[in-house]
């Protein structure tokens, strides 16, 4: 199958958003959770979040664009303060239907039954039923021309695992239960193929499950 440039532009619109979204390959699942200053909890699914560092250790996500409502948004904006929660199997739709427009006076948690959880004085709740729970602050953002996105670039500020890391720091996601996106709708759940050592000019590849 072959689409030029301008057969991609006169596909039909849910088509070429299905299609589009699929290619980048397979995404996170993640619930951003935020509060209003009117102490209003907002949960979302998103699949554009990102690492963009270790030292200071960074996320970031696409927000569509803000001309639209984004509660999102708008709390961030106010608080700077968010947490990203993976996805597993046990909550998957509630989490997909965070995605449903609901207005800025209604939380997602009472819609969804996802459950808002406080920890250590941070302002944004994380959700309890997540596997791992990242508590972040923006920093900055960056407005996208071409799609008037907004890139959205946070530091960790709390971190909490159902699971211990490998003793190198290596989270096996696998054993987190976490799933990923392919598209827009579609949820899976990956399995673990192989961890490669660091890659060395003329050394074979070698893996280190094997040691």
């Amino acid at each position: 199958m072959y689409l030029s440039s301008s057969q991609i532009q006169q596909l039909e619109k849910r088509y070429r958003a299905n299609l589009i979204n699929s290619l980048s390959g397979y995404k996170s699942a993640n619930l951003i959770a935020t509060k209003s200053q009117d102490a209003i909890e907002n949960v979302a699914i998103f699949s554009s979040v990102i690492h963009l560092g270790s030292k200071p250790p960074l996320l970031g996500f696409i927000l569509r664009p803000t001309s639209a409502t984004r509660n999102t948004w708008d709390n961030i904006n106010t608080s700077s303060f968010f947490s990203v929660n993976h996805v597993n199997q046990k909550i998957y739709k509630q989490a997909h239907h965070t995605s449903a427009r609901y207005d800025g006076t209604t939380s997602e948690f009472k819609k969804t039954q996802l459950t808002p959880e406080y920890k250590n004085n941070f302002f944004a709740p994380f959700v309890k039923e997540s596997p791992i729970q990242i508590g972040c602050k923006m920093l900055n953002n960056y407005y996208i021309e071409e799609n008037e996105c907004r890139l959205i670039v946070a530091e960790i500020k709390q971190l909490y695992l159902s699971e211990k890391p490998a003793k190198d720091g290596w989270l096996d996601l696998s054993k987190h239960d976490t799933l990923s996106i392919n598209g827009l709708d579609a949820y899976t759940l990956p399995t673990l193929l192989d961890r490669l050592a660091y890659a060395k000019p003329n050394e074979e590849t070698r893996s280190l499950l094997d040691e």
